[in-house]
């Protein structure tokens, strides 16, 4: 990719949270030249820039127009991890669209001349869980690296590691290169589920069970990941290569209800509850993938994002999480 001219960048899932997060880094810097996609006319983009509908992401979809003088395509969208499937083949529903629709679209980002295609996969690829507290912490802690060989049984993770594979696949027989992103869980301004329960919780000063916890977890601040994604626009190693991405700075359940109150200026008021308890009432309730996600730990090793491409965080995560609570209080306020 040239120097000497704008980047033409089409972007899938723009109107998501880190989609529009993305997208306004991309549309403020002259460097790039942003056009997105809209499922139907009635959904709006986030920022100004070209817009064109594509419809659902299926094995159906044509993307001929969108992909019109397209250097890279990043590619957002998907059909997100849902705790409460209420569908009836959920395996058939996300590899439809996250694996059939996305080598579909990569498929005619080949034919229409695309150099680089950045596809946001998941750390649930490698795995749910590095270490649990029922288990030998000499014995079981370690960090997910991208030479992880794990075959998912998640339908989500599965439907992503088959959209990885094809990927690979296309990449090696004509030549697109392609760069596959694994991030866990990410953080910022506008963020849902149960990061956004907790910043409720966290906000009111609500006492929580959760004083005792000695797991582990990696995540990634929105603005850290955005960058990254940047980054791999156009950095030459980038090509052909699968990240695990994080902010380096990995932290208790415990620890980060307590960042988050600090955020609020509030403290936080946790009350040191045996995890074996409170794993047993989860299990009874039917809750143990819950659970597993406040009590288990699951760790990244980035360093391969850091030394190969040069990568730091361009953001700590107790200043992301101050900038999480702002936008968290501002809209409760509006």
């Amino acid at each position: 990719m040239s120097n000497n001219r704008q980047v033409n960048v089409l972007l899938t899932g723009a109107t998501g949270f880190l989609g529009s997060a993305l997208s306004r880094c991309l549309i403020n810097d002259s460097k790039y030249k942003l056009v997105v996609t809209r499922r139907h006319e009635l959904s709006k983009s986030t920022v100004d820039c070209e817009s064109i509908v594509v419809g659902d992401l299926e094995t159906t979809t044509d993307w001929k127009q969108a992909l019109s003088s397209v250097d890279v395509v990043i590619h957002v969208a998907a059909r997100a991890h849902i705790m409460n499937d209420s569908v009836e083949d959920p395996l058939t529903e996300f590899r439809t669209v996250n694996t059939a629709g996305t080598l579909t679209l990569a498929r005619q980002a080949v034919e229409a001349g695309v150099k680089r295609f950045i596809f946001i996969s998941s750390i649930k690829v490698n795995g749910e869980e590095t270490y649990s507290e029922s288990f030998s912490k000499e014995e079981g802690i370690r960090r997910f690296t991208e030479e992880d060989v794990f075959i998912p049984t998640d339908p989500y993770s599965l439907s992503k590691q088959e959209a990885e594979q094809g990927l690979l696949k296309l990449a090696e027989e004509t030549g697109m290169g392609v760069v596959i992103i694994r991030p866990p869980l990410v953080y910022g301004p506008g963020v849902k589920a149960n990061f956004f329960s907790m910043m409720k919780w966290m906000s009111k000063g609500v006492p929580l069970p959760f004083g005792a916890i000695h797991n582990q977890r990696s995540l990634v601040a929105l603005d850290n990941l955005v960058s990254f994604i940047i980054k791999c626009i156009d950095h030459p190693k980038a090509a052909n290569e699968v990240f695990l991405i994080s902010d380096g700075e990995d932290v208790s359940t415990s620890e980060l209800l307590q960042k988050v109150a600090k955020a609020f200026g509030k403290n936080a008021l946790l009350l040191p509850v045996p995890v074996f308890l409170m794993t047993f009432v989860a299990q009874l309730l039917g809750k143990r993938d819950v659970a597993s996600r406040l009590f288990g730990s699951l760790q990244v090793d980035s360093s391969k994002a850091r030394e190969l491409l040069g990568w730091k965080p361009v953001i700590t995560m107790d200043e992301q999480l101050k900038k999480t609570a702002i936008a968290y209080l501002d809209k409760k306020a509006s």
